[in-house]
């Protein structure tokens, strides 16, 4: 399918509306002209998907204070007393050819991604004298819509003061919204007028219809935390909320603003590589070389031989990371630390030798006061060191002038060769595409808040539609609200290129527990990532494949599920070895209580769970001849 643009009754010459057609035929994208109440023009826009309405009419733009600069040329203001926006008019409607190409991220939830899309772009400008100009850009994908706003060079302004995004999102009647006020907040299902502080996004939606639906953005290292808000007046509406002013040098464009829609929540999750699409490519030329996503462990007595026994339990395990987290160098939360200094239990020379020796590399937490004062000192410092990562904490990132500074570090970190896991409320727009540096990011309520199992299978059609997430697996910790079949199963299901894993533990912890051959075995970067089934709330099931080899993650809520896995996906012909591991009550006797199985299947078979309340399954999937186990059995198609 193509595009269109349509003319206006007004003018036989100039168009003044701009409509789009994802290659599928399945979102359609307007933008048009209307006139106000006032009389005042405006651009507004709608979103359609399979013919239904996702967003309706909706006001599109952003408002501008521009006093300073024309005061400053000795100008009279040429500024509307009301809306920048009012009395744009359209000039012109471009479209551009179709794209369609694949691309391979140096690492992801899938080896290959396709960027396909039609695009178009509604030029407008006043006709004031101020030769104020603005193009709105769109692109429509099969995954949903995306538009952002260009301001063109201006003869004379020296930059642009942006104090508010007008863009407005007005779903259909009954539409219900699952909302979380901050990045590590809990999740509340509310209908869209309820939503009366500003939310995260991603926002899911449930339509009426029963699509789903998903409001994001992309590309936003030069801006500030933009939030949803229910509109004041306006039912079923929800406005942007720009944390802070943004000012900008023209030429300029915003962020991304993504709509995506979908039969199924599992789908929206599939689909999220349309965030990265959204970014610039790699800009790190030899990333592969020393970009290496793995799982992690913290050390947790900032000392030399607990950091040395941490690395043999790494090692052991196949966990090819160690972090050391706050109080290896102090204050660490005051601008009085030093994070060029090491406290003195700890020999970082000889730590950072051992684990070069067993194939361990270290990574180190700093806090914001130390990145702000010393990071151009300390991160040339870390690399002589053979620090591998840093694990930024407590950092600052909602505003316009934060938000820079933290992008820019994770180019510094770059440029030191430097891997990034950012902490606590930052959530990722596809960053780690440009700089696959920053591996990771927190932005999620995780295990260090022991949530609920409920609120870990919201997660995944929520949180997750953003990118990677580092939820911190607390595998032995007597806290968990969940089984320790869930936790393996998260492990997979939340996906971060940086996993880490036994957050609170210690390896004295363990004492031999079977299943740990799970984490062993898991990957953190996969070829393939497919959702099964699943809902907010309820369960999730993912599969996700590295080379021949699947692994499948099954998670219930507080009430616990009968589910049933269809293995459809596997290869057909061929048999796999599935190793199973399973909530298996007191007739397992060690302290997690999992019950670990191993079957022949194949596909066309299902495997039929039966979850307990807060509990979950994780299978490995390997073709046979790769695994050799002696006590490998035929599925017959009973409860597991």
């Amino acid at each position: 399918m193509g595009m269109w643009v349509g003319i206006s009754s007004l003018s036989a010459q100039v168009p003044q509306e701009l409509k789009l057609l994802s290659p599928d035929g399945n979102h359609a994208v307007e933008f048009a002209q209307t006139v106000k109440a006032s009389g005042a023009k405006q651009v507004c826009y709608q979103v359609r998907f399979k013919g239904n309405p996702v967003i309706e009419r909706s006001q599109a733009g952003l408002q501008m204070d521009n006093r300073v600069w024309e005061m400053a040329l000795g100008v009279r203001s040429l500024q509307q007393p009301d809306c920048w926006m009012d009395n744009m008019e359209v000039d012109s409607v471009r479209t551009e050819p179709t794209v369609d190409r694949t691309w391979t991220p140096l690492y992801g939830e899938r080896s290959t991604v396709r960027d396909h899309y039609n695009a178009a772009t509604l030029f407008l400008s006043k006709k004031d004298g101020s030769q104020y100009r603005l193009n709105i850009e769109v692109r429509a994908y099969n995954e949903g819509i995306a538009f952002r706003y260009f301001l063109p060079e201006h003869p004379r302004a020296i930059f642009h003061k942006v104090t508010a995004d007008l863009t407005e999102y007005t779903f259909p009647n009954g539409t219900m919204a699952w909302s979380e006020q901050w990045a590590q907040a809990f999740f509340e299902r509310l209908p869209v007028d309820a939503l009366k502080q500003p939310v995260e996004r991603a926002l899911t939606v449930e339509l009426p219809d029963g699509k789903w639906a998903a409001l994001t953005d992309a590309d936003v290292d030069d801006w500030c935390l933009t939030k949803y808000v229910s509109a004041e007046g306006k039912k079923n509406t929800l406005s942007s909320v720009m944390y802070s002013p943004v000012d900008v040098v023209t030429y300029y464009a915003t962020p991304w603003k993504v709509i995506m829609a979908a039969d199924t929540p599992g789908e929206l999750l599939e689909h999220n590589d349309l965030i990265n699409n959204l970014n610039p490519p790699c800009a790190i030329a030899d990333a592969a070389q020393w970009v290496k996503p793995g799982k992690i462990m913290r050390e947790t007595t900032i000392s030399t031989e607990g950091a040395l026994a941490t690395i043999d339990f790494c090692a052991e395990h196949q966990i090819p990371y160690m972090l050391f987290d706050w109080l290896w160098y102090l204050p660490c939360t005051s601008h009085d630390g030093d994070a060029t200094k090491v406290v003195d239990k700890l020999d970082m020379p000889r730590v950072v030798e051992y684990g070069r020796q067993k194939g361990v590399g270290v990574w180190v937490y700093v806090n914001q006061h130390a990145l702000m004062k010393q990071a151009r000192e300390l991160f040339p410092l870390l690399r002589e060191w053979g620090i591998v990562g840093v694990k930024s904490g407590f950092v600052q990132y909602a505003s316009h002038r934060w938000a820079t500074w933290l992008h820019d570090l994770v180019r510094l970190a770059a440029e030191n060769h430097l891997m990034m896991n950012i902490h606590d409320e930052f959530r990722p727009s596809g960053f780690s595409r440009t700089y696959p540096n920053l591996l990771t990011q927190e932005g999620i309520c995780g295990n260090e808040e022991f949530p609920d199992a409920t609120h870990n299978v919201t997660l995944p059609f929520t949180r997750m539609i953003n990118g990677a997430a580092d939820y911190t697996i607390c595998y032995f910790d007597r806290r968990l609200k969940t089984t320790h079949a869930h936790q393996l199963a998260a492990s997979l299901v939340f996906y971060s290129p940086l996993q880490t894993l036994f957050w609170y533990d210690r390896p004295s912890f363990y004492q031999g527990e079977p299943e740990i051959e799970w984490f062993e075995r898991l990957s953190t970067v996969f070829d393939d990532s497919r959702v099964l089934f699943g809902a907010p709330g309820k369960h999730i099931a993912m599969a996700r494949r590295k080379g021949n080899d699947w692994m499948v993650g099954v998670m219930t809520n507080n009430e616990g599920s009968d589910e049933t896995v269809d293995l459809s996906f596997l290869e057909e012909g061929k048999e796999y070895v599935a190793r199973i591991f399973t909530d298996g009550g007191e007739a397992v006797p060690t302290r997690t209580h999992v019950k670990c199985s191993t079957y022949r299947v194949k596909a066309g078979q299902s495997l039929k769970f039966r979850l307990s309340p807060s509990g979950g399954a994780a299978v490995y999937l390997q073709p046979v001849g790769s695994d050799t186990s002696p006590s490998c059995r035929r599925y017959t198609g009973g409860w597991l």
